[in-house]
């Protein structure tokens, strides 16, 4: 997919917002009631905010991580409730690089809506093209959002994970930090590490320092050299908890390489068991 059906601009949207629903999907891992409250204090015209931990995930049980998927039927009540009709366009912003946007964008993708669009460079593009900002809750008008059978070829669970550890099948791509991925500081999961065999990408490679995505070219040749002999769709993202994953997923789709999948549990899940082997360093 060439990257401007992946993302849109500021000044796009500034020329579209009446064609479209946009999704505040700010949130801040150490303070969860942070993305509420900068919605409060200004956003998009129009946006609803979606909660990355009401909204965006499922319920936790101990074992399947931070942020598991949420149940496919619950997020199509909560997008018709928005306003969401199936098919029609949706952007997705935060103000965080993205990192929120793009869970929003991999979730409706597995719900077969392939309308949606992230807002490059998120909130702070928004405000430097001068756009409007609103502090008021919009009343969208209920849609049903009759969503096809949910693409569950698009994610893989653990034992895919355990399987892949014998066959090598899968590249295993880990979006977290170099140090988190090397073991060497772990601020959330109760273990430090990272899966066997997982290369590393942190998904903050993926941005300039202008805070947007970088080139598509340039995307091409850096997911290229992280492959090296594998095809984009042997790709298994993951992340601490299946969040930033999506953002290394999306990156893939700008740079026009074959859809990988999400290990949705991700680092959480898979150090929540202590039968399972962990690595540690640079691999």
């Amino acid at each position: 997919m060439a990257r401007h059906t992946a993302l849109i601009t500021a000044g796009e949207l500034l020329g579209q917002l009446a064609q479209v629903r946009v999704v505040d999907c700010s949130h801040d891992l150490g303070d969860t009631f942070a993305g509420a409250r900068q919605y409060a204090e200004g956003h998009i015209p129009g946006a609803v905010h979606a909660h990355l931990d009401e909204h965006l995930s499922g319920a936790k049980t101990g074992t399947n991580g931070r942020h598991p998927l949420p149940e496919a039927g619950a997020l199509v009540r909560w997008l018709g409730a928005q306003g969401v009709a199936f098919g029609a366009p949706v952007v997705a912003y935060d103000r965080s690089g993205g990192m929120y946007a793009a869970r929003l964008w991999w979730l409706l993708r597995w719900l077969g809506h392939r309308q949606v669009r992230v807002l490059d460079g998120g909130w702070q593009a928004w405000v430097a093209a001068c756009g409007a900002v609103s502090t008021e809750a919009p009343r969208h008008e209920a849609m049903v959002f009759e969503a096809p059978v949910t693409h569950d070829h698009l994610w893989v669970d653990a034992r895919f994970v355990e399987r892949n550890l014998h066959s090598r099948d899968a590249l295993l791509v880990d979006a977290r930090g170099a140090e988190r991925y090397a073991g060497t500081v772990e601020p959330i999961d109760p273990r430090a590490g990272h899966i066997p065999g997982a290369v590393n990408r942190p998904f903050t490679d993926n941005l300039g320092p202008d805070g947007h995505f970088k080139p598509a070219d340039l995307l091409a040749t850096e997911w290229r050299a992280v492959l090296g002999a594998h095809r984009g769709d042997a790709v298994v993202a993951q992340c601490g908890s299946g969040v930033t994953a999506c953002h290394n997923l999306l990156a893939m789709e700008i740079a026009d390489l074959p859809m990988g999948r999400l290990y949705a549990g991700s680092w959480s899940e898979w150090c929540a068991d202590p039968r399972r082997p962990i690595a540690a360093g640079r691999d």
